[in-house]
């Protein structure tokens, strides 16, 4: 009945440090997501030693963990990982380890800002960013930039190319939130100066 109830109590904490990594995440899936480059990751052993690291995803797509060594992540799914350390402790290092892994921060997923706005570069996408939010992200526009002048740059999924949208972010502004597309990874927004 003990062994129970510790059991009971581990899968509550498993699922409270789920939720807490969701709300930090909240707009990605974090079962389908995939780890990229960049991405920070909490590691948790909850038994039978505690322990945790939080790591960063290197250039070569590998972190490092205590006992195991060096563990390629990149392309891999937050249960994947999981998994893939748990069995990597349990053999010869720990009996019935149990691993929790949550993503703390997604760097992989980036946008790009250019042109005439006060903060040009690159910024981690977040919950909702949408293009508007994105300027806003990126200090706003300058005094030459032209709210009628910004366009989207899409990567195009099946070729080396992107695909061109025209943002009206006057209607935007006025209420027209249909206008104000969500970003996904790899978008840039360009802001042009006014034609004066």
């Amino acid at each position: 009945m003990k062994r129970f109830i510790v059991l009971m109590s581990i899968i509550c904490l498993c699922s409270n440090l789920s939720f807490a990594a969701s709300m930090d995440v909240p707009e990605v899936n974090l079962a389908a997501y995939t780890i990229g480059i960049d991405d920070v990751l909490e590691i948790s052993v909850l038994q039978p030693d505690q322990l945790l690291r939080i790591v960063n995803v290197a250039p070569d797509g590998m972190i490092s963990f205590p006992y195991i060594g060096s563990v390629k992540v990149k392309g891999l799914t937050i249960p994947q990982i999981q998994q893939e350390i748990q069995d990597a402790l349990a053999d010869g290092y720990m009996q019935y380890p149990v691993v929790v892994v949550s993503l703390q921060q997604s760097r992989s997923r980036k946008f790009f800002v250019y042109g005439e706005v006060v903060k040009p570069g690159e910024y981690p996408i977040t919950e909702n960013t949408t293009v508007l939010r994105a300027i806003s992200m990126a200090g706003g526009f300058t005094k030459f930039g032209s709210s009628s002048r910004v366009k989207l740059l899409r990567p195009r999924k099946n070729a080396p190319s992107y695909e061109t949208i025209m943002i009206d972010i006057k209607s935007v502004m006025n209420g027209d939130s249909e206008k104000d597309l969500l970003l996904t990874s790899g978008d840039m927004i360009v802001v042009s100066e006014g034609v004066f």
